[in-house]
């Protein structure tokens, strides 16, 4: 489809449907649709999903933000440093009939499954680079394989990701270091750019501190707060006077969704 579309848009001389054919292509490139990917999968965090909370994406509790049992922890290749966190997939066990099970299941990345470089990648050290590996939660992993097989191969691909409610701000910090967890992000999932902007201030871009924590030096305290957020498909949503000028650190607001 994506092949499709781009070719259409190089040969159309129709202004404006450029544009929304340029985002279909952009679009299809970043959720991989059709684009099945050869990785493993293993699993952790128990049949209560209690060791998966927490995380190198920051999101805490899995269950209060929103995310649930449907997540993974994702090898290096496949992370990107953190960039990652968010982005949501769709994957399904192949080519192994005594352990796989049919159908798919989607799961959002919230965590980095750390390489160990004192097993060999064939055995044990599934997350070392340069393999793409899910280490999915207990309860996502028993929807496409069974429990007794511990590492199946699969497919998998980026979709679209489907939240309830808006995009969720979680201010942490102090004055001058406000640290704010951005979560609950629809459609590419994986946010690549977050701007603040105080009721006496303009849009500040803010750099991301790990995960997807993003950082203001700026003394934002006593003012309404404003956000604006970029997805790695390069679309932007604007979520405004989310949080009232008496917000406090701690508090999560909720803004606009994809």
């Amino acid at each position: 489809m994506s092949f499709f579309l781009c070719r259409l848009m190089a040969q159309i001389h129709s202004i404006a449907l450029i544009p929304l054919l340029g985002f279909l292509c952009l679009s299809a490139r970043v959720y991989g649709h059709g684009g099945w990917q050869s990785a493993h999968a293993t699993f952790y965090g128990g049949a209560d999903t209690s060791g998966t909370m927490g995380g190198a994406c920051g999101y805490g509790n899995l269950y209060s933000q929103g995310y649930g049992t449907n997540t993974a922890a994702l090898s290096t290749a496949i992370f990107s440093s953190g960039l990652s966190c968010g982005a949501c997939y769709e994957m399904k066990c192949v080519n192994d009939p005594q352990w796989c099970l049919p159908g798919t299941v989607r799961v959002t990345a919230t965590n980095f499954c750390p390489p160990n470089s004192a097993l060999p990648n064939n055995n044990g050290g599934w997350c070392n680079p340069p393999l793409e590996h899910f280490d999915m939660a207990e309860p996502a992993y028993q929807k496409i394989a069974k429990y007794r097989s511990g590492i199946v191969p699969i497919l998998y691909r980026r979709v679209p990701c489907l939240k309830r409610g808006g995009i969720r701000f979680t201010i942490n910090g102090h004055s001058y270091f406000n640290l704010v967890l951005v979560s609950n992000v629809g459609g590419a999932g994986d946010v690549h750019g977050v701007w603040v902007k105080g009721s006496r201030t303009g849009w500040q871009a803010m750099s991301r501190n790990w995960g997807q924590n993003w950082q203001s030096n700026s003394y934002l305290n006593g003012q309404s707060l404003s956000f604006k957020v970029t997805t790695s498909d390069g679309r932007t949503t604007i979520s405004y006077n989310v949080a009232p000028p008496n917000w406090q650190f701690g508090q999560t607001f909720e803004g606009s969704q994809f």
